[in-house]
């Protein structure tokens, strides 16, 4: 065994026991430990780190742990450039993608509201998502810790809040989502993006007095839906007004 002392910073201290919150602690680890094996057995899953320091120096999750090594364990960095030291992962995503497991369909749906590409299918099991989430190059999210200290996962976020408005506006503050958001181009059931369409190619589909007052209608081409600025656009329109007041206006 070899005793290393721990610290972890801001919301990684929720993961940890009341005792270790905000503080520096000893912790036994084996002798062939890595540091990515430690901090998960401390309860905390990797995909929540974004830099690891060893006695000062950025190390990756296979730095295998030794006696007296003093260990700074980071979230994701909003104010701080810090990509010059960063040796957790090989390279970000080039997309931000999501896939949300079983519990989170009310978010995925509002994602999709957003226009971001989120799977979500409450039939899929850890590891359908686990897999497509590797494929895919999708970020996972999940209220389930476990899930995330998967070893094949490189990009995850772990839910705290337990409403679907208030975990939106977690995720979107967290990752920093504001300035990708294209509100109504993706479609809310199928997860496709949406595309214009005439109205007279939909005509036929329309209740009486959508046809008489409305103009502007697209269309997904998975699932067929129309859509226009109804009063449910309205509504998804006032919850962008409260969650995201600097989003750009959109329609579908």
């Amino acid at each position: 065994m070899v005793t290393a002392r721990f610290r972890f910073y801001e919301e990684l201290n929720d993961f940890l026991a009341p005792e270790r919150r905000k503080t520096e602690f000893e912790y036994r680890c084996a002798r062939a430990a890595t540091v990515k094996n430690a901090i998960e057995a401390l309860g905390v899953p990797h995909t929540e780190v974004e830099l690891i320091l060893v006695n000062g120096e950025s190390v990756g999750f296979s730095y295998r742990v030794r006696e007296g090594d003093r260990v700074s364990v980071y979230p994701k960095f909003e104010a701080l450039d810090v990509r010059p030291l960063l040796r957790v992962r090989p390279q970000p995503l080039r997309e931000t993608r999501f896939i949300a497991d079983a519990h989170l369909g009310g978010l995925a749906r509002l994602l999709r509201m957003l226009g971001f590409d989120t799977l979500y299918d409450n039939t899929y099991d850890d590891f359908d998502i686990c897999m497509q989430a590797k494929r895919e190059g999708r970020i996972i999210l999940t209220r389930d810790r476990e899930l995330l200290k998967c070893r094949i996962i490189t990009h995850g976020c772990y839910v705290h809040a337990r409403k679907p408005q208030a975990q939106l506006k977690e995720i979107v503050e967290r990752l920093q989502l504001a300035a990708n958001v294209r509100p109504f181009t993706r479609c809310l059931h199928c997860n496709l993006p949406l595309a214009p369409i005439a109205k007279e190619q939909v005509l036929d589909r329309l209740p009486p007095t959508v046809a008489q007052v409305h103009e502007r209608f697209s269309t997904c081409g998975g699932c067929g839906r129309v859509f226009w600025e109804g009063t449910h656009w309205e509504r998804m329109r006032a919850l962008l007004r409260d969650y995201l007041p600097q989003a750009p206006a959109g329609g579908q």
